[in-house]
């Protein structure tokens, strides 16, 4: 039998082994309450070098072009301004660049455009802007289609699915490049005559119409078939048992399970987009004369390329990099939110 004072050195002991413990986990920073699973997948991509850098990448991009306008007011240099108009040292009877590289020197950091001679580094960055941009309102618009088209489908089931999977299949029979070289025009035309000048507004949303028109189906599809395979769980049927309306299911129960394809699609339409955007004006129904942008750099690159080869080496550098950066991103955030398709 214990005696009084032997229990109360055993419960002193006790406490002080409960304090020195939880002392030391203080210490080593060991916290044991649950994590949600943002924070896991935080966790889990914080380790992940390459998502990082390519994050950082990414956020490197998106604050260049956000910031274009003061970066050009600080740098002294406009995209618009015709530089040999002031100081004709700068072409050479053939309209090309004088100096290395076409051009590079301390006042022209990236050199200047052959024949008309304006500032290559604030056409990049305003170039940057544009496509960046609107690639962001595009995706926006397609993803947030996509995800509606296909929850719908896929939850109902049903004639809603068997009509909405023909027109999904009858929309991706369109070749997309020969049908934005063919609709462009046609979209333009309907907001201004052919002998009137198109405004840049009406391109940008002329551009955003029609990639958004033949942009939902790869998301649709893809959250029709996520969606059928998680109308049938357990927690779905449970909370059908339970009363929960369809809004309520779709919302708090199936929704949130089918966020990381959402994601993971939506890293891989946004360069996809962009790309897009650079191959209209390339061809020449996108953004014409004066707008910057990168499609027409490499139009105009394309031109002078045996003359000036450094013209495109700016721009061709600044969309591989930036394309690159975001699918690794995408790659790490579907690693991170799944981490057993890791690398």
């Amino acid at each position: 039998m214990t005696s009084p004072i032997e229990a109360e050195v055993t419960e002193a002991s006790v406490a002080l082994d409960k304090e020195t413990a939880t002392k030391n986990d203080a210490a080593d920073g060991n916290n044991h309450t649950g994590r949600s699973p943002g924070q896991l997948m935080w966790s889990r991509f914080k380790r992940d070098r390459v998502g990082m850098i390519s994050a950082g990448v990414v956020i490197f991009f998106f604050a260049i072009a956000a910031l274009a306008p003061v970066i050009s007011k600080l740098y002294g240099k406009d995209p618009y301004t015709l530089y040999p108009d002031e100081f004709p040292e700068l072409l050479d009877d053939f309209s090309m660049p004088v100096g290395t590289f076409g051009g590079v020197s301390g006042d022209f950091w990236f050199g200047i455009e052959p024949e008309l001679g304006r500032d290559v580094f604030t056409m990049l960055l305003y170039g940057m802007r544009t496509s960046l941009y609107m690639a962001l309102v595009i995706t926006f618009l397609a993803v947030m289609t996509g995800v509606i088209i296909g929850m719908v489908g896929g939850y109902f089931g049903g004639k809603a699915d068997y009509w909405i999977g023909r027109t999904t299949d009858f929309f991706l029979a369109f070749p997309n490049q020969l049908f934005f070289i063919a609709f462009m025009p046609v979209v333009t035309a309907l907001f201004v005559s052919p002998t009137d000048e198109t405004p840049t507004y009406l391109r940008a949303v002329s551009i955003i119409l029609v990639m958004w028109f033949l942009g939902w189906m790869g998301m649709a599809r893809l959250v029709r078939s996520s969606v059928l395979s998680l109308r049938e769980r357990e927690f779905v049927e449970a909370a059908k048992v339970s009363g929960a309306s369809r809004w309520r299911i779709v919302r708090k129960e199936i929704l949130p399970n089918i966020v990381t394809p959402i994601l993971v699609q939506g890293t891989y339409t946004l360069p996809s987009s962009i790309l897009t955007i650079a191959f209209l004006s390339y061809v020449g129904v996108g953004f014409v004369e004066p707008t910057p942008d990168w499609g027409r750099m490499f139009a105009i690159g394309a031109k002078v390329y045996e003359q000036n080869p450094a013209f495109m080496f700016f721009p061709g550098v600044a969309m591989v990099i930036f394309v690159l950066a975001f699918n690794l991103l995408g790659d790490s955030v579907r690693d991170a939110f799944d981490p057993k398709t890791g690398r």
